[in-house]
């Protein structure tokens, strides 16, 4: 049984996920936005980590792809959470290269909770473009604003950083993953 204030974290950065989502709509599959952090943040509960983290997963994109401000995420989640989904935003103001350069540097060396979000954002993302890719077929690499050789390098250079700096049986997952999707056409 949770806790009141374990629980509190949670439900606030579900209810944060909703409000900056809501009427997002994801790019390879068309999917209602929200269910993307809801998969971060289930296959992180899967693995048992910390709430905090949970509720990172939950906001991880709220930076990146919303309204929602820093302040008004430090307010209703705190200060470690923000950090996390700091490390793990791009940052839009740079060109595509040195933003996904940018992102890997950001989470090498970022907390271990950092790492996990990271992780687990790729494996929902790759699962989702698997998913895509069986209705869409090689159409679908036109929805990216590199196509497919540029997703893979920076895939590639993600997996590369978190063989670097950390072990968890997710790193294996995603790389499995990553695997499926060099196959594609």
């Amino acid at each position: 049984m949770m806790n009141e204030e374990v629980e509190n974290i949670i439900e606030k950065a579900v209810r944060v996920a909703v409000e900056a989502h809501w009427n997002q709509k994801r790019k390879g599959d068309g999917l209602p936005y929200i269910l993307h952090p809801l998969m971060v943040a289930l296959k992180l509960v899967k693995h048992d980590f910390p709430d905090k983290v949970i509720a990172a997963a939950m906001a991880h994109d709220v930076l990146e792809d919303t309204e929602y401000s820093e302040e008004k995420l430090r307010k209703e989640l705190g200060d470690d959470v923000l950090e996390i989904v700091k490390t793990v935003s791009n940052d839009k103001s740079l060109p595509w290269e040195e933003k996904k350069k940018k992102y890997v540097e950001s989470v090498r060396k970022g907390s271990v909770a950092a790492k996990a979000v990271a992780v687990a954002d790729k494996i929902d993302n790759l699962k989702s473009l698997l998913v895509a890719y069986e209705k869409q077929g090689p159409a679908l690499w036109e929805r990216f604003n590199r196509g497919k050789d540029q997703k893979i390098w920076f895939e590639n250079q993600v997996l590369k950083m978190l063989k670097e700096t950390w072990y968890n049986p997710l790193i294996e997952e995603y790389e499995n993953l990553l695997d499926k999707v060099k196959e594609l056409k």
